[in-house]
């Protein structure tokens, strides 16, 4: 699959609505991390990764490993999208048993590559990987997604060191720059001050984009791919809970349900009619 970036558009905003009708359904789970995210992760899904939705657990896969994984809405409606799981799927969306989890769970939801939980994780579950795709002799990428929030997390500048001294160049890392945490902005929380040299001291390539410009994105994932010398990171500035203008940049809907209004309201900036 290639979509153009018309179609990417178009793809993203489905997933989107199908977001924000997962978590007012549930009414739990995390909504600005998923908004932020989902422009860059289906320009991932849909032009980039190689993947087979028929045979999930094909071992020469390239793998997504959701660091972030509460912002789960976002990669189940990808996963959707790519026919990995059903629409009807999506509607188990912490459902106790179901096939959509609060946090992505690869013992319950195909196409999920990392059971997360606990934030700092997912880099070095990611190196890992990318160790044994060489040591496999495969080209298959590892595609790692963190938060802002998550690197005040000391293990993924160690899994950072880590990865240049093995001269990882299939490891791939996207940063969801959103700058807001579970509690507030991150900088009212932690600052983290230059980010985009804190990487290159560890001897990452870093490139930055703007997170919501489709064919910014393009240019930025192709840096990823065709960068295999050394790891590398894509610094994404997004915002948080893009698309439905309650949440944007709003701390409130890190981890917060729309009610009733506030979802119709939602329905109507996506563009979607409703029945």
């Amino acid at each position: 699959m290639s979509l153009s970036v018309v179609e990417l558009e178009e793809l993203a905003r489905k997933c989107r609505v199908e977001i924000v009708r997962m978590v007012h359904r549930a009414q739990a789970g995390h909504p600005g991390g998923s908004l932020s995210e989902i422009d860059l992760i289906s320009a991932l899904y849909a032009n980039y990764m190689r993947i087979n939705p028929d045979e999930p657990n094909w071992d020469d896969r390239d793998r997504f490993i959701l660091s972030k994984g509460h912002a789960s809405p976002g990669m189940y409606a990808i996963l959707a999208e790519m026919g990995f799981i059903s629409k009807e799927d999506l509607k188990s969306y912490r459902v106790l048993g179901g096939v959509c989890q609060g946090h992505v769970d690869m013992k319950w939801c195909p196409g999920v590559d990392f059971s997360a939980g606990s934030l700092g994780m997912g880099l070095s579950f990611g190196m890992g990987c990318s160790i044994a795709a060489r040591l496999e002799g495969s080209e298959r990428n590892i595609f790692v997604m963190l938060g802002d929030g998550e690197i005040q997390e000391g293990s993924v500048w160690e899994a950072a060191m880590a990865a240049k001294h093995h001269e990882l160049g299939n490891l791939k890392v996207i940063l969801d720059r959103n700058r807001i945490q579970n509690d507030d902005f991150c900088e009212s929380q932690m600052r983290m001050f230059d980010i985009p040299a804190k990487w290159q001291s560890f001897g990452w390539e870093v490139m930055e984009i703007d997170g919501h410009d489709t064919e910014d994105i393009v240019k930025g994932l192709d840096f990823l791919v065709n960068t295999n010398d050394n790891p590398a990171i894509l610094i994404a500035h997004t915002i948080k809970g893009k698309g439905v203008s309650y949440m944007e940049d709003n701390p409130a809907f890190h981890g917060a349900a729309p009610n009733d209004e506030q979802f119709q309201i939602a329905m109507e900036e996506l563009g979607e009619v409703m029945a």
